[in-house]
């Protein structure tokens, strides 16, 4: 048998502290490690990715519009984590969040259903002069009382826009609903009795159209519904939508990114907003959703099996791919024909980055879109700061506004030059009469 002399012991003593302080450095190394690859510390900050077609309008808004050719610098600390950005957005909206003064809509629908929407005034003139209204979507379950949605209204209410934001169907937590059904991924009745009431109270508008994640959607689908529907439209903006739920339900089912977790979380809020509103879908006699279909909905982990079992049967869909197929906006994107920028961040924990090659092709093929691709920004994020406070206004917010009021400014020297090229021709072709009735 071995055994430990004095000497030994003595060695094996000094050896101790220096084998705990190799330990102590491994575990600040791996934590070191994984805190600068969790949060992306690494990645460097970039100007957004464009693609577009050359055509004068195009170039037109690069010019008068820097925010999407200068470097987006997001908080130093942890600004590079699409995770974490996701998450704030998720968590707080914004930051010093203003709340803007509107007045609530009601519009009633055939099917019996009561959409509503939030009016905010516009606090001063526009830069152009003219009557403008930003008619917004929101995302997924969300409604004008949201953070990001009510800083949004407020800077834009602060450049001269009205803004007439649509309350999803189902989402406000105090009002019931009045039919069996509530919004869906594709559905834009609501949007379009928004619009239409819009433009019959202003003659004289014009209107923007901005769409957030599913609102996103929703807006694209509506405008390449029906040629009508662009009628006194001067732009769309898209932030961070999916385009095709069809493509984007096998992705959800990932772990890639933490998407399966997302997955669940989004699944976790919609089956509360579904469950307040138990009594009014199960009451109503031309309900198509039954006891049965609300236990498989308690069970449900993913927005896959809630559509399945609710979602598409406020429509009558047959199927969860027909429901995916006929509610997307990547059937319809391409027939808007007014300019168009669609916004999406690569780091989106969200959004696969297959998803991304619809909005690429469409640049790259039609003269009206833009796609604006920022490294970083997550999901509805993009906050902006130094080192670690976010600033108020985001990225995001600051984008729309500036591509809306180059928009603004480009129709209208437009429409100026066209009046000014009718009355030359006016003038013209009295000047030619007076010389042949001389």
């Amino acid at each position: 048998m071995t055994t430990l002399n004095d000497g030994d012991m003595h060695t094996f003593g000094t050896e101790l502290p220096a084998m705990f302080d190799g330990v102590k450095m491994a575990a600040v190394a791996t934590v070191l490690y994984i805190i600068v690859r969790y949060l992306n510390l690494k990645s460097p900050t970039a100007s957004p990715e464009i693609i577009y077609q050359d055509t004068p309008l195009s170039h037109y808004l690069l010019k008068s519009c820097p925010m999407l050719t200068k470097e987006y610098i997001p908080p130093l600390l942890w600004g590079k984590s699409g995770h974490l950005q996701t998450a704030l957005y998720g968590k707080m909206g914004r930051v010093n969040t203003p709340t803007p003064c509107g007045v609530r809509k009601f519009l009633p629908m055939q099917d019996g259903a009561t959409a509503t929407f939030d009016l905010f005034e516009a606090l001063g003139d526009h830069s152009t002069g003219d009557d403008i209204t930003m008619v917004i979507c929101p995302g997924i379950g969300n409604h004008s009382e949201k953070n990001y949605i009510r800083t949004f209204v407020d800077y834009s209410q602060q450049q001269g826009y009205r803004c007439a934001v649509l309350n999803h169907l189902g989402a406000l937590p105090n009002m019931e609903l009045t039919s069996p059904r509530m919004f869906t991924y594709g559905c834009t009745w609501e949007f379009a009795a928004m619009v239409g009431y819009v433009k019959r109270a202003y003659p004289q508008t014009m209107l923007v159209v901005v769409g957030f994640s599913l609102g996103g959607n929703i807006v694209c689908k509506f405008l390449g519904e029906n040629r009508l529907n662009q009628e006194r439209v001067l732009c769309c903006v898209s932030v961070c939508q999916g385009y095709s739920a069809l493509r984007a339900q096998e992705t959800f089912l990932q772990w890639d990114q933490c998407r399966r977790l997302y997955n669940f979380v989004l699944a976790d809020n919609m089956k509360k907003i579904i469950l307040l509103h138990r009594d009014s879908l199960l009451g109503m006699s031309s309900s198509n959703i039954s006891d049965a279909d609300l236990n498989r909905l308690s069970a449900a982990t993913s927005l896959m099996q809630i559509d399945d079992s609710i979602m598409r049967k406020f429509h009558g869909y047959n199927s969860l791919s027909e429901y995916y197929e006929k509610e997307s906006c990547v059937h319809y994107i391409h027939k808007v024909t007014v300019p168009l920028l669609l916004v999406n961040s690569s780091d989106d924990p969200l959004v696969h980055q297959s998803l991304l090659a619809v909005p690429r092709t469409l640049a790259e093929k039609m003269p009206n879109v833009v796609f604006a691709l920022t490294q970083h920004g997550g999901h509805m994020g993009f906050f902006e700061g130094a080192v670690l406070f976010p600033q108020p206004l985001t990225w995001m917010d600051k984008v729309i506004i500036e591509y809306s009021d180059a928009i603004c400014h480009w129709e209208k020297k437009r429409s100026v030059c066209q009046r000014s090229s009718r009355q030359h021709m006016s003038s013209s072709l009295q000047s030619k009469r007076e010389t042949l009735s001389g």
